[in-house]
């Protein structure tokens, strides 16, 4: 197919929605409602509520109305092509799965989940694949370095899931539905709120047997059964007490065997008003990351542990607010293979200001770590943001971020690189928000530059990893949407750099050019909708000798009333059956084949 096609015509509609965002923005602008969601409350960019247009960073928020309607199988399904984002997959129904922001690495983007990071400590990231989204109601993008408030490995930015808290009346909540690849998807919850007690249980299962991911290795099926506990209870005296716990197991067929996992969060907090302007917060977590493997080489278990204890204090003073803490994690390893070390810790303190002037506002943050394997740590950041009046706010960003050596790439026997160095990045980023009542856009800018990057080298007769590289990476991201006339539209562009400035070549599976288009209506009863995404074509390769071409997917779902309290929703995924691959297996040949055209069901019954 002719690859520019599909990108020219998203660059239309994108045109085409500001145009309508600008015609459309004064005429609304007392519309509350519709100013909530299109300027929410995103927590993670500064550790406090702020609206996006008050974060000044690059933000982008999918609620609970959008993962609905869009109903994924899988949560990667919802950060697909949003603005500086970028998926690979090998495969479908549970297969490994990377998500990279602002081309960096899949290890450069932490995971939170109700403030509670997840990872393999082995491997560096999540997995991403074993999330089931029905199970949480917002996810929230925060592009661009938060070292300072994370610590290791938030150099592209950071991506948060949050569960359901609780409210009103006991609500009941059942979902079943199937459909293309002998699926099978069930879901339970129950949430509400008594008093000072908010509550929310929740379990779903999902089985199918999947597909040929590669030519002549059959259907690949997976399964997931996941469990989900939120409860917290305030105080009269402004007190609170809540806990979290989140379980999911299941098992995934690859090429040449399978896998057994076990992912798992679970976390206690508490806190406690100082005084009037004095908040503190204490949490206890603990985040497992576990698989049994079982493949051509044998079979294999590797599980990885994270506990942590964060302590945190918000002190307002006037129309300012200052944030102080402390963190503490120890990350653990139990493997069939024998590490040369099975355990690290890391301690940290931080500090912010965010400082209100209006119309300038200021936020200023510090960390230091120390960690047990790789040594110390210093990032920080500075934002200035200034409302040039009611609609615009223009802001410019300063940040520093380090992503630590994994476990495999410091200890593994025969490969690792015990003397590795964190790698180390700076980036500057300038950004300029419109907030139209109906409508908004946000223009960014980008540049981050990233020193010891961690490769693997051929050397002393052995391939192992080591600081050799620099990268490059620019890029500019233009994210904007309206809801009008019962019309709910978003639309995302990216254009993203990322060189290795040792070679001059593209970092690896990185698409440089992305384009997203969700539309949805309502009509009485019903709602319709699609999404259109196109995406240029990828390196799978340091030497850029294997190129991935570009693709382009429209997804229609549509949504239907039918009584009170229950509905039902249909949608069509890749209905024109594109075939494209974002992973290649070079020492097979073979590339990992995402879903062709597929269609679910669902019915539904909330009380």
């Amino acid at each position: 197919m002719n690859k520019s096609h599909p990108s020219r015509g998203l660059a239309f509609a994108l045109a085409a929605l500001l145009l309508a965002v600008q015609a459309q923005g004064h005429a609304s602008a007392a519309d509350d409602a519709a100013a909530e969601t299109l300027n929410p409350l995103v927590v993670t960019a500064a550790l406090a509520p702020r609206t996006a247009d008050e974060s000044l960073a690059s933000v982008t928020v999918i609620d609970e109305a959008q993962l609905r309607r869009q109903d994924p199988t899988d949560i990667t399904d919802a950060l697909r092509a949003q603005p500086g984002v970028d998926v690979t997959s090998s495969g479908g129904f549970g297969k490994n799965t990377g998500v990279y922001l602002r081309g960096t690495g899949s290890e450069s983007t932490p995971l939170m989940i109700d403030g509670i990071r997840l990872r393999s400590a082995t491997a560096g990231g999540p997995a991403w694949q074993f999330l089931e989204p029905r199970l949480f109601e917002r996810v929230e993008i925060v592009r661009g370095p938060r070292g300072s408030l994370y610590g290791a490995d938030a150099v592209g930015g950071v991506v948060q899931l949050f569960t359901p808290e609780g409210e009103g009346e006991p609500t009941p909540r059942i979902t079943l539905g199937g459909g293309s690849f002998d699926t099978r998807r069930a879901s339970a919850s129950l949430s509400g709120r008594e008093g000072g007690t908010r509550y929310y249980v929740a379990a779903s299962r999902l089985e199918s047997d999947g597909y040929e991911i590669v030519d002549g290795q059959g259907d690949k099926g997976y399964d997931n059964t996941t469990g989900l506990m939120r409860l917290s209870h305030a105080f009269a005296g402004g007190a609170e007490l809540g806990v979290l716990a989140l379980r999911a197991r299941g098992n995934t067929e690859f090429v040449g065997g399978n896998t057994d996992y076990v992912q798992q969060v679970a976390g206690v907090y508490g806190e406690l008003p100082i005084t009037e302007a004095w908040r503190s917060r204490l949490t206890l977590s603990e985040a497992r990351d576990e698989s049994d493997n079982i493949d051509d080489f044998g079979d294999s278990v590797i599980d990885t542990r994270t506990r942590t204890a964060r302590w945190e204090n918000t002190l307002a003073v006037g129309p300012h607010e200052l944030v102080a803490g402390a963190e503490y994690a120890r990350d653990d390893v139990d493997a069939t293979t024998a590490y040369d070390e099975d355990s690290r810790d890391n301690t940290a303190v931080f500090a912010q200001a965010l400082l209100d002037f209006s119309p300038l506002s200021v936020q200023a943050s510090l960390r230091h770590d120390d960690n047990e394997a790789y040594g110390e740590e210093t990032t920080g950041s500075l934002a200035l943001g200034v409302a040039l009046d009611d609609i615009h706010t223009l802001r410019a960003s300063y940040g520093t971020a380090f992503r630590a050596p994994t476990f495999n790439e410091l200890y593994y026997p025969g490969y690792a690189n015990p003397d590795l160095d964190p790698e180390e990045s700076r980036s500057i980023e300038l950004g300029l928000r419109g907030q139209l009542g109906r409508g908004f856009w946000d223009l960014s800018l980008y540049r981050t530059e990233i020193d010891d990057m961690i490769a693997n080298v051929y050397r002393d007769g052995r391939s192992a990893p080591f600081n050799v590289e620099r990268a490059r990476i620019r890029g500019v991201e233009l994210a904007t949407g309206a809801d009008v006339n019962d019309w709910t539209l978003r639309a995302a562009l990216t254009y993203t750099d990322p060189e290795n400035r040792e070679t001059g070549k593209r970092l690896i599976r990185r698409a440089s050019r992305s384009l997203r288009l969700d539309a949805d209506r309502a009509l009485g009863d019903w709602t319709l909708g699609g999404s259109l995404i196109a995406q240029g074509e990828r390196y799978n390769d340091a030497a850029n000798d294997e190129r991935l071409s570009g693709f382009a997917t429209l997804d229609l779902r549509a949504g239907w009333n039918f009584a009170p309290g229950w509905s039902t929703r249909l949608t069509l995924e890749n209905v024109f059956d594109r075939e494209y691959v974002t992973t290649y297996d070079s020492f097979n040949d073979y590339g990992y084949r995402d879903a062709g055209r597929a269609a679910f069901v669902s019915v539904s019954f909330s009380g």
